[in-house]
């Protein structure tokens, strides 16, 4: 599970990323009611074996926690702004498994190589990883930066 938001009065909506499929996007109707099933189970950070059905778009209409992966929730989030949907990744999966998340890893398999990056203004060593801009700079640069939308690498 990748990130969860809410949707209309009780629904949600996940961002989850598939070993087969990729990054997909579904709704869980009444997921937010205190009284479902489905909610301690779809949160970020959860590995999941999840039904999912084609109504109007995905549904999840079932799911069972399995285990918990390393990555924080930020870690999750800017990952699920990263991903283009339907696009399988054995590296990321792999990745997301792992004992330890590793944005550099994860970034090479996205194709922004940390190690063979420079700083896009001055061409040092990156020590960042700008989400909206898709851009590496410096630790000197980075400074002046917004924390928020940032990776340090």
């Amino acid at each position: 599970m990748l990130d969860k938001v809410p949707h209309r009065d009780a629904d949600s909506r996940y961002a989850l990323f598939t070993k087969k499929f990729g990054k997909l996007t579904a709704k869980a109707t009444s997921a937010r009611k205190i009284t479902s099933k489905l909610s301690p189970h779809l949160e970020p950070g959860n590995v999941v074996q999840a039904r999912l059905v084609e109504k109007n778009g995905l549904q999840v209409v079932d799911a069972l926690k399995t285990g918990r992966i390393t990555a924080t929730p930020r870690d999750l989030e800017f990952l699920g702004l990263l991903l283009a949907e339907a696009e399988p990744d054995a590296r990321i999966w792999i990745a997301l498994l792992a004992p330890r998340f590793h944005w550099p890893e994860v970034l090479r398999a996205l194709g922004w190589d940390p190690a063979h990056a420079a700083c896009e203004i001055c061409e040092k060593k990156p020590a960042v990883f700008a989400i909206k801009t898709q851009e590496f700079f410096c630790g000197d640069h980075a400074l002046n930066m917004s924390k928020d939308g940032v990776l340090y690498i």
